[in-house]
């Protein structure tokens, strides 16, 4: 209503009252009073009415439209940050820049078609019929793309489209790329993470914070993880080295702190880009240290004379009748490099005969070996900060060809993070420590760790180790100082239902310093192929010793181990008599 006609209004109908109330002037007075409170009343309501309606007029008059609070909304959401991810060392291995993003309020846009085509030429890759649908409708707030480039900004500025503005979000980096994503994983494009350390951090409570807008950029402390950067980086490098001079389909490499069970190093090959997410969904990406279950082949052998030695069935002296073939209806078990004679426990370890690992299981007996095996880790999946984790495959009817085979590692497959656990209990005195990606001290190990083997039997296994890289399969691996030990497995892989002699997931399973562990390894490389460089032979021997040999070449100094040229202190007889 107008204001001037309202007040005429008003005057109009005060004059009309007091016209009433003169002609009315025979009646009582009550009357009178009656007729003037129900004016006054009419026009107190009348003008609560006028004041309620000034207001919101004003109101609206200084607001801003819709798209802008929108916005605001939008951009408080999206920057809410993560923390930094760095390594042991401090190094940061994931961080937030800001980055633009661009949005558009389609009740704005005049002419859909020519807002479609001048966006395309400067963002080619949007979908130009989603767009344009996108655009016709009575939407507020629509955005356009997401983390586009400052150029890119600059570039739909100069375009001049009506109800077109931008807004800052966050944008994860990953400085080293590729080297850590398998480890670090990935966030969306929300921010949130959906893989590896990145998910791990949301489930810690940053995901609640984000949802009550607590968490900003500044405000969150970095998260360190057990990673060595600099070692990462060395494994890297070696694996794809190796994965090129042997023509393999794959490779992998986890390095881990026997003492504390820190997990230092980690590669799986292939690999993926972090700005390429979409390469991380491909078959052959996958984790393989923690979601790929393989059947490791020989490398078990130290697990089964473990379990013989720590039994108190067997000792150093213990021998195996490995002259023959063992044959169990139409199946028979041979040797690859066959000796045809009766073998000591150090001679069968060495020559890696699968004979004796079949006996050596059969005189344990099938309930103590799955007891050992269970005692080890190698029945459960590995829980680690990594969401990312396979469950070992166990024969559904465990049976005395089972036992057998799964002596020299067929027939059970398992996650190389699994063996490494392993192994490191086999060296580090004979306790079992879950394995870790995130800082741990020693005495904090020493609370969760469990013992399953006995000191003595760590010490055996030790020499065992540390002889096979002296006389046995491990020769290769040899750097001069840092007194490697380790057991190769050639593994013939499952193609069709049968196992293929041409087809073989090779690997090394170790510690070093043997003297005094510290760190253990699993080594893999997926169908290497001969070279005449290494003798031409195509087994572990031949491809993923020399490759370990110079892995820890490379980064036991970064570790911190001392080189140590005392030959007779590091041999493994010293390791025998060292206690």
């Amino acid at each position: 209503m107008n204001f001037g006609v309202y007040m005429q209004f008003l005057e109009k109908f005060r004059f009309e009252k007091m016209a009433a109330v003169f002609r009315g002037s025979s009646a009582s007075p009550s009357k009178a009073q009656d007729q003037k409170t129900r004016a006054m009343i009419a026009i107190g309501v009348f003008g609560f009415c006028f004041s309620v309606l000034a207001i919101r007029l004003v109101g609206l008059g200084f607001s801003e439209p819709p798209t802008v609070s929108l916005a605001v909304g939008a951009e408080a959401a999206l920057a809410a940050g993560r923390p930094d991810i760095v390594d042991r060392n401090g190094e940061v291995l994931a961080s937030d820049i800001k980055t633009p993003s661009v949005y558009i309020n389609p009740r704005q846009v005049v002419d859909v078609d020519d807002a479609v085509e001048r966006l395309s030429s400067v963002l080619p890759d949007i979908d130009v019929e989603k767009l344009r649908t996108e655009l016709q409708s009575n939407r507020a707030f629509l955005f356009i793309e997401r983390e586009i480039t400052p150029r890119q900004q600059a570039r739909i500025h100069e375009l001049g489209i009506p109800g077109i503005n931008f807004l800052q979000e966050n944008r994860r980096v990953y400085p080293a790329g590729a080297t850590t994503s398998h480890l670090l994983g990935l966030v969306n494009v929300d921010h949130a993470g959906i893989s590896g350390i990145e998910k791990y951090i949301d489930g810690t409570g940053l995901a609640a914070l984000h949802q009550a807008g607590i968490s900003t950029n500044g405000n969150l402390t970095p998260v360190e993880i057990a990673l060595d950067l600099r070692v990462q980086y060395a494994l890297h490098r070696e694996l794809s080295q190796a994965m090129e001079t042997y023509s393999a389909k794959a490779a992998s490499g986890v390095i881990m702190d026997v003492n504390s069970g820190e997990i230092v190093a980690m590669v799986s090959l292939p690999d993926f880009d972090p700005y390429q997410p979409e390469q991380a969904l491909e078959a052959d990406r996958l984790n393989r240290i923690t979601s790929g279950v393989y059947e490791l082949g020989s490398v078990f052998k130290t697990f089964t004379y473990a379990m013989l030695l720590d039994s108190g069935l067997g000792d150093m002296n213990s021998e195996f009748d490995a002259t023959r073939p063992i044959r169990v209806g139409s199946f028979s078990i041979s040797d690859f490099h066959g000796a045809n004679r009766v073998l000591r426990v150090p001679e069968a370890f060495t020559l890696s005969s699968n004979i004796a690992a079949a006996r050596v299981a059969l005189q344990v007996g099938i309930e103590g070996h799955q007891e050992f095996l269970q005692r080890i880790g190698m029945f459960d999946r590995v829980r680690t900060e990594l969401p990312e984790s396979a469950a070992p495959l166990l024969p559904r009817d465990w049976s005395r060809v089972s036992t057998m085979t799964i002596a020299y590692g067929h027939g059970i497959s398992v996650t190389p993070l699994q063996a490494v656990a392993a192994t490191a209990a086999m060296v580090n005195g004979g306790y079992y420590i879950p394995p870790t990606f995130l800082p741990r001290s020693d005495a904090q190990a020493r609370d969760i760790a469990r013992p399953v083997i006995q000191p003595e039997t760590s010490r055996q296994v030790r020499y065992l180790l540390r002889l096979n890289a002296e006389e046995g399969t491990g020769r290769r691996a040899n750097v001069e100082g840092y007194r490697i030990g380790g057991k190769t497995g050639t593994a013939e892989k499952i193609v069709d239902g049968r196992y293929d002699t041409d087809s073989r997931l090779n690997s090394f399973l170790g510690a070093f310093p043997m003297d005094d562990p510290q760190y253990a390894f699993v080594i893999t490389i997926d169908e290497p192929q001969a070279i005449a460089a290494n003798g031409g032979g195509a087994t572990a021997g031949f491809n993923a010793v020399p490759t370990t040999g110079r892995i820890v070449g490379t980064i036991a100094p970064m570790l911190g181990v001392a080189p140590r040229f005392e030959e007779e202190d590091a041999s493994a007889q010293a390791i025998l008599a060292a206690f």
